[in-house]
């Protein structure tokens, strides 16, 4: 399975499958999360390449309240450090936010996540 198959896994119970990558449907039920990979380190060295793949990802809840975005946020970072198929850690506290185009709230925070390749 994909690192990303992996996170979709850790990760639906607590958004009711609403999880996906990059971009979810304009017609989704609310609260829902998005996720995109916006870096990472190589590990390939001169002895060759690592058998482990580095990501960071960056976590998006969208939904109708502050208070709902940030409560799954902090769910979503529990399951992410729990997950056992991975192993994850946060690189930033969650950062909350407003669309007005969107009438959205919203809560993001980054992720370094190593996996196997």
């Amino acid at each position: 399975m994909t690192v990303e198959g992996e996170i979709f896994a850790s990760i639906k119970g607590l958004c009711g499958n609403r999880a996906f990558p990059d971009v979810a449907p304009s017609t989704v039920a609310k609260p829902y999360v998005t996720y995109t990979q916006v870096g990472g380190e190589p590990l390939s060295t001169v002895a060759g390449v690592s058998s482990l793949q580095h990501g960071r990802f960056q976590f998006n809840v969208w939904g109708d309240s502050r208070g709902a975005c940030s409560l799954l946020m902090k769910q979503i970072e529990a399951a992410l450090v729990a997950a056992t198929a991975f192993k994850s850690r946060p690189v930033s506290a969650p950062n909350s936010s407003y669309d007005s185009d969107m009438l959205l709230y919203g809560s993001m925070q980054d992720f370094s996540i190593f996996s196997p390749r």
